[in-house]
């Protein structure tokens, strides 16, 4: 290990953040790499930081380091990455491993020493450069499915010394893959009242031609003014069927470039204007991301690439021009569409919102504090990209604001005047938003401060106040009480809240904490009796299981070991 930390502590000023190193960095599986995610694929919210890598449908493949270094980061989460890993490497760069089922030994020695420490399943911890130093080839972890994680698989990063996720293939990560991306649908859009397309003030469906080749056309179309395009587009490596973000994305008008996209790296402050960048109201009414081809105002991105008049074409009347977008995958698979733009200055069609003037305004630049009945909704500087009108109305505790197809670059803040609620209920009163065909409740993040109900949120819609007065449920799994477990290596305790959820748990074996491992995709905990903390013959488990809203609900059984 003293060999580990000089090299370590020699390599540091060698290596330059300038260029990629290749050959430094191993694959962290030993297994062909099969991917179910790529680098800045498009995902609800965010670019995807990394590789998803298949573990072929199961848990527990062993997790290599992918370089020499130390550990400086451990996190343990019900959500998110799960069980995750980060290792600082002499060069400067970080490698990331996610969704863990467990740690290697000494790691999972040194995690537990804290959880039991901090009485925490949930904990992070950052060790100094000499507590946990690792080697080339070392094996690390095993593969799971914690977090948020749909299906078994890893999740690997790489980072530079800034914390900005780069694309790991840049590093010679590779990824068998000679197939041509692909697209399914094509908008065109007009940047303003004076701006059309087919006749139309509104972005318009174009039907594709897929060509012999691979490549795409659309029909012939006729514009006047400013406008874009966006393009739906996806692509698919050879051993997988799933449908893959792709790597890059440039257009030309008439030869000459106007816009790039390069996925090769970005940073995490600027990966929520992804719903910038995509046709949000699309995604959220018929579920397919078209990719703008244009920059709208207050978009920060720094993925951009030489871009010309913020990627809008003009089109005068009485010209012809071909429009080309070239898709690439990384390995440089490209596939091409063109569209044939005729300039035509008639205006057929102008379609206007009648309803607009019923709306409520929301300034970009500006504090917008809307009130009805014993409601408040407060809109700070720089929640909305644009200035926007929205509907706003009260009925009974139920607020309709506006639909979900307006992406927001921070909170809002709800508020709700419970004064005139019996004291008895006001502490199971929760604000919920409102989804699906049969609206059902989900928990806002409330607090409360006298009679004021406060919850914060990104997602326009419908909220109400509900009540939550049940308390948790609690199911044992694999034993009863009474019952001689000496035999067993795991305790497993199922655990559910039916409306505002789970907010924490705690359990204790003859009074002593114990680690539970929650897993909220099954409502399942689990206790390893290899921690070696039940040592007693008789153990009394007590566990207490509490909802957002303060109800709680205690187990007690009795059970033995030798």
């Amino acid at each position: 290990m003293k060999k580990i930390l000089l090299c370590f502590l020699l390599s540091t000023s060698l290596y330059s953040q300038s260029e990629y190193p290749q050959d430094y960095f191993r694959e962290p599986l030993d297994i062909t790499l099969v991917l179910s995610g790529t680098f800045a694929e498009l995902r609800s919210n965010h670019f995807h930081s990394g590789l998803d890598i298949k573990t072929q449908r199961k848990t527990g493949l062993k997790v290599y380091t992918a370089a020499m270094g130390y550990i400086s980061r451990i996190k343990v989460s019900h959500y998110g990455y799960g069980k995750a890993l980060y290792i600082t490497h002499p060069n400067g760069y970080t490698t990331v491993y996610g969704h863990l089922k467990k740690f290697s030994p000494k790691i999972e020695a040194y995690i537990k020493d804290c959880q039991y420490e901090k009485e925490s399943y949930e904990v992070e911890m950052f060790p100094n450069n000499t507590e946990l130093l690792v080697d080339t080839n070392e094996i690390i972890a095993y593969s799971g499915n914690t977090g948020g994680s749909g299906g078994p698989h890893l999740h690997f990063e790489i980072r530079d010394n800034a914390e900005r996720p780069i694309n790991p293939m840049l590093f010679g990560i590779n990824i068998k893959d000679s197939k041509k991306p692909f697209i399914s649908s094509v908008y065109a859009y007009p940047k303003d009242k004076n701006s059309f397309i087919n006749g139309k003030n509104k972005r318009i469906p174009l039907r594709l031609i897929p060509k012999k080749n691979g490549d795409y056309k659309v029909e012939k179309i006729t514009a006047y003014g400013n406008i874009g395009f966006g393009v739906v587009s996806y692509d698919k490596q050879d051993l997988a069927p799933n449908n893959n973000g792709v790597s890059n994305i440039s257009s030309y008008l008439n030869g000459n470039k106007v816009f790039e996209m390069d996925f090769k790296r970005f940073s995490f402050s600027e990966t929520k204007h992804l719903n910038r960048y995509v046709d949000f109201e699309l995604w959220k009414t018929k579920k397919t991301r078209s990719q703008k081809l244009f920059v709208e105002e207050n978009n920060p991105l720094s993925i951009y690439k030489n871009v010309v008049d913020d990627g809008y074409i003009k089109v005068e009347d009485s010209t012809s021009s071909v429009y080309r977008v070239d898709i690439k995958d990384f390995k440089g698979n490209t596939s091409e569409l063109e569209i044939p733009i005729i300039g035509k200055a008639k205006v057929l069609e102008i379609e206007v919102d009648s309803s607009a003037t019923e709306k409520r305004l929301i300034k970009n630049q500006e504090t917008t504090t809307l009130k009805e009945r014993n409601t408040q909704v407060t809109f700070y500087p720089n929640t909305v990209y644009d200035d926007i009108l929205v509907d706003f109305k009260v009925s009974g505790d139920t607020i309709h604001l506006h639909k979900d197809v307006v992406p927001l670059q921070k909170n809002f803040v709800i508020n709700y005047d419970i004064g005139n609620y019996k004291d008895v209920d006001k502490s199971k009163l929760f604000i919920a938003r409102l989804y699906g065909y049969y609206k059902k409740p989900s928990y806002v993040n409330t607090k409360r401060k006298g009679d004021t109900l406060t919850a914060r949120s990104k997602t326009l819609g419908l909220y109400t106040l509900a009540s939550d007065t049940e308390a948790p449920k609690i199911k044992p799994i694999n034993f009863t009480n009474k019952k001689w477990l000496s035999k067993y290596r795991y305790l497993k305790v199922k655990i559910s809240d039916d409306l505002s959820g789970i907010s924490k748990y705690r359990a204790t074996v003859n009074g002593k904490w114990i680690l539970m491992e929650y897993d909220y995709k099954t409502n399942t905990l689990i206790h390893d009796f290899n921690d070696a903390v039940v040592t007693d013959t008789e153990n009394n488990l007590k566990i207490i299981v509490t909802d957002n809203v303060g109800n709680s609900s205690t187990f007690e059984a009795t059970f033995f070991r030798k």
